[in-house]
């Protein structure tokens, strides 16, 4: 019986063979990304883009039918945004200075109780797990419920925040309204900051863990107290945590919106009028959607140049901030 010889590959097909993998090694990479760069564009980049041209239209109560017949604005509902001495340019100063001083108010606690956490609980003890867990509840547990719990604590009549300051007499015999007037600034402070200090502590723990305990070692044999290790130890070594834990800090207060909605509704109190929820108002209850979208791309601009001057001036995520 004759042999069959198997058909030999010719070397340009064999050449063809070997560069499919490859080929399909540098395909996988983009076909696994694909779906969360559609998502993104859906999600994020498309509505911005809508939005900023939103702004450009004079888009009303009356053209919601069919918003492509409103009329072309240009840079009108800018100028009216900031035109500091009519009543909407007024409405929206009042607003960014209320969310201005919010936003100072809310880092400086959140970060000093994220601290004061951290150091307490990076040190060993018995419990110091628990600690941890019971630190970590407020920024586990879901916005609107911390929210809500907080709006029955701040109630006058049966709100435990006046009882707890009427068993201390710090109030006379008529309790404070929280929701209201200029306590309702305060309110949404205490709330917020009850929200976000576990994610400040939890960063800065993180920071602490990495910094060599020798170091804090060899400070207390050459007679330093705990206040000069923490002063010259811990707050240099952490400079680029904090860097980058102020400005995320930074960003989600100027940005809080849930919050104030959740306790206030659609119509906050002047004290409490922070910016996310008076272009909400704006855009959602007066339903002047042109004016609502350039302040919020004003908001945007303004971010953006906080946070690209931030990121330069204190070198955030380079080596020089930690040297």
């Amino acid at each position: 019986m004759t042999a069959v010889r198997e058909p030999v590959a010719r070397p340009e097909e064999a050449r063809a063979r070997r560069r499919q993998p490859l080929l399909s090694r540098r395909r996988l990479p983009y076909v696994l990304i694909a779906p969360a760069i559609l998502f993104e564009l859906l999600i994020h980049v498309i509505p911005l883009l809508s939005g900023v041209g939103i702004s450009f239209l004079g888009l009303t109560q009356f053209f919601i039918r069919n918003w492509t017949q409103a009329p072309f604005a240009g840079l009108g509902n800018y100028r009216r945004a900031l035109d500091f001495g009519g009543p909407i340019g007024e409405g929206l100063l009042h607003s960014f200075l209320i969310t201005a001083a919010f936003t100072v108010i809310v880092v400086a606690l959140a970060w000093g109780m994220g601290m004061l956490a951290a150091q307490l609980v990076n040190s060993e003890f018995r419990g110091q797990r628990w600690f941890r867990t019971l630190f970590l509840v407020p920024y586990a547990a879901p916005v609107y419920v911390s929210v809500i719990a907080w709006s029955f604590l701040l109630d006058r009549d049966n709100g435990a925040l006046n009882k707890l300051l009427g068993d201390l007499h710090l109030i006379g015999d008529e309790p404070p309204f929280w929701l209201i007037g200029t306590n309702a600034f305060w309110a949404i402070v205490m709330t917020t900051v009850w929200r976000l200090w576990p994610f400040a502590f939890l960063m800065i723990l993180a920071g602490m863990q990495s910094i060599p305990k020798e170091l804090y070692e060899a400070a207390e044999v050459d007679g330093a107290s705990p206040w000069r290790r923490w002063r010259h130890i811990t707050l240099p070594l952490l400079r680029p945590v904090t860097g980058v834990l102020m400005i995320i800090l930074f960003l989600w207060t100027f940005n809080e919106f849930n919050t104030a909605y959740v306790l206030f509704g659609p119509a906050p109190p002047s004290s409490a009028d922070l910016l996310s929820l008076h272009i909400y108002v704006n855009s959602f209850v007066n339903l002047n959607f042109g004016l609502g979208s350039a302040m919020s791309v004003l908001l945007l601009v303004f971010l953006l140049l906080v946070t690209v001057v931030y990121i330069r001036v204190f070198r955030v995520g380079s080596d020089r901030l930690a040297a």
